[in-house]
């Protein structure tokens, strides 16, 4: 029952920023603000970043708040799907995305390798990016939250609000395509 109520808050409340109401905005604002941001930095690692997308979703919200419809889900699930694709849009602008390749980069660079070995893994993390960068966006972004920001599948679930199933496949095509493109480099 407290969730209905505070589902039906949420869309009282998209409906009069849907007419730009500054006071519901900031009323949607204190109330969601908090946990939109717990999604931005889950996914981005970084509080800048995540403060950034964060900002970004609610202008987001303010100017597209009229496009919501309860037929379709949630207020609740429809603002943090806004925020997660910001953030998500913000960390490909960027390229914050870490390779295997980049972090063994990382690693050896410590060792101080040979030129030799140095340019071998070079040109590994260059094959890789190559690779990650012809997979659907939703492989993609399945496969580097897995393995380089440790999500489960049941945290990748929820955050791309995806079916648990949906997102296994997609992991599994994209490792299988990801294995083809670099055999291919070979």
């Amino acid at each position: 029952m407290a969730v209905e109520t505070g589902q039906a808050e949420l869309m009282a409340l998209l409906a009069r920023v849907a007419q730009h109401d500054r006071e519901a905005f900031h009323s949607l604002y204190d109330r969601m603000a908090g946990r939109m941001f717990g999604v931005c930095h889950k996914l981005a690692g970084q509080p800048e970043l995540a403060e950034e997308a964060l900002q970004d979703a609610f202008i987001r919200i303010w100017h597209h708040a009229g496009e919501y419809h309860s037929e379709r889900g949630s207020p609740l699930n429809w603002m943090l799907t806004i925020a997660r694709y910001r953030t998500l849009d913000l960390m490909r602008a960027r390229k914050i995305r870490q390779t295997a390749g980049d972090e063994m980069l990382e690693t050896v660079a410590d060792a101080t390798p040979n030129p030799l070995d140095a340019s071998l893994q070079a040109d590994g993390a260059a094959a890789l990016t190559g690779c990650l960068d012809e997979l659907s966006e939703s492989q993609r972004d399945s496969i580097l939250l897995s393995y380089y920001k440790g999500f489960t599948h049941e945290e990748l679930s929820t955050a791309l609000s995806t079916p648990i199933g949906t997102v296994k496949s997609w992991i599994r095509r994209g490792l299988m395509a990801l294995k083809r493109c670099l055999e291919e480099l070979q």
